[in-house]
C-alpha cells in the first residue's frame, strides 16, 4: 500500500532500523533477508532525501532528520495498531495472536503458568512469549514490542497506563530442619543474625522489593548468597541455616516441592503492590483487554 508515493511497509522497516541501528538486526526482527532490508533503507533514503542512518565505525547512527522523524513514525504505527485492535471480532478460541509479557520468574510461576494451562483448552492458537526484565525493557515497551509488563510499583516509569493487580506480603523461608525456625516464628534478632539469600534482578542489579524495603527501614542483615531469580532461593536455603524472603504465594507453592518451612517476617513489612503496565496506544486493544481480564481472575479470584 502506498500513501503519497511511499510504500507504508517502509515505515515498519524504518522503525526496526532506528530501534536496532543495524541492517542485519532489523532484518532479523522483521524476518527479512539482509539484502531486502538494505534495499528498504535505500528506498527510504531516496524518498526522504536524507541518509537517515550513517555508518560510523561499526555502528550506524541516525541523522538529525531521522531523530526528528522517529517519534512521528512510531506514534503513527502505534495508532494504526490501536485502530486495528479495536475490531470487535477478537475470538480467543480461534485467535493465533502472540502476547509478549515481561515479568519476574515469581509472577511467571504464580500467574503466567496457570494462565497457560487455561489457554491450552480455551485458546489453543494463542502463544505467550514470557521474558524476564532487561535493561531494554522500558525501551521495548515504548516501542510497542511488549504487550504487558507485570512488575512492582517502584519499578514503573509512569509513562504508560498502569494499575494495581494485587498486593502480597513477604514471608521468611528456610530449611525445614533449620533450628531457629522449629518454633514456627523468628525473632528480629534471629532474623538479623542469620545468613541470608538475597535476590538481585537483571543486568541493572535492581534490588527485590523485600530487599529495598529492608534497606529503607535500616534493617541490617548478613547476605551470604545473591541470586537473580526468586525460584532459586529454596535451593540455597535447603541443607543450610540460611533464610530468605519470598512473596507469600510463591513461598507456599515452593513449600510443596522443597523441604522448606515458612514463617512470618518478625516486624511490620508493607505488602508489595504488583502492577500491570501496557502501552497507552493499546488502551482499546480487544485482545489485550481479554488477556488482562484472564490475568486478573487468576491473581484475584475473589474479586
Amino acid at each position: 500500500m502506498r500513501f503519497k508515493g511511499l510504500d507504508l511497509n517502509l515505515l515498519v522497516a524504518f522503525d526496526a532500523l532506528m530501534s536496532t541501528r543495524s541492517v542485519s538486526n532489523a532484518a532479523k526482527r522483521l524476518n527479512l533477508s539482509q539484502p531486502a532490508m538494505s534495499a528498504a533503507l535505500a528506498r527510504l533514503r531516496d524518498y526522504f532525501g536524507d541518509e537517515l542512518l550513517v555508518l560510523q565505525g561499526k555502528r550506524m547512527h541516525p541523522t538529525a532528520f531521522a531523530d526528528d522523524l522517529m517519534p512521528q513514525v512510531r506514534q503513527s504505527l502505534m495508532q494504526l495498531e490501536s485502530m486495528l485492535a479495536k475490531s470487535p471480532n477478537f475470538d480467543p478460541a480461534t485467535s493465533r495472536r502472540e502476547f509478549r509479557i515481561v515479568t519476574s520468574d515469581y509472577v511467571q510461576s504464580s500467574i503466567i503458568v496457570p494462565l497457560c494451562r487455561q489457554l491450552e483448552s480455551e485458546a489453543p492458537g494463542i502463544k505467550v512469549d514470557c521474558q524476564l526484565p532487561q535493561v531494554t525493557t522500558g525501551q521495548h515497551l515504548d516501542e510497542g514490542q511488549i504487550d504487558l509488563m507485570i512488575t512492582p510499583e517502584y519499578i514503573l516509569s509512569g509513562d504508560h497506563p498502569a494499575y494495581e493487580l494485587y498486593r502480597e506480603p513477604q514471608m521468611v523461608i528456610g530449611a525445614r530442619d533449620n533450628p531457629v525456625l522449629q518454633k514456627g516464628f523468628l525473632t528480629e534478632e534471629e532474623f538479623g543474625d542469620a545468613g541470608h539469600v538475597a535476590v538481585v534482578l537483571g543486568e541493572q542489579r535492581v534490588t527485590s522489593y523485600a530487599d529495598r524495603q529492608l534497606e529503607m527501614m535500616g534493617k541490617k542483615r548478613r547476605i551470604e548468597v545473591t541470586t537473580s531469580i526468586f525460584s532459586a532461593v529454596p535451593w540455597y536455603v535447603e541443607g543450610t541455616d540460611r533464610i530468605g524472603l519470598l512473596h507469600e504465594s510463591l513461598a507456599r507453592e515452593l513449600a510443596k516441592r522443597f523441604a522448606i518451612t515458612i514463617v512470618p517476617v518478625p516486624f511490620p513489612l508493607p505488602p508489595m503492590r504488583q502492577m500491570v503496565c501496557y502501552h497507552a496506544g493499546r488502551e482499546e486493544d480487544a485482545g489485550l483487554t481479554w488477556l488482562r481480564g484472564k490475568i486478573k481472575a487468576i491473581a484475584r479470584p475473589d474479586a
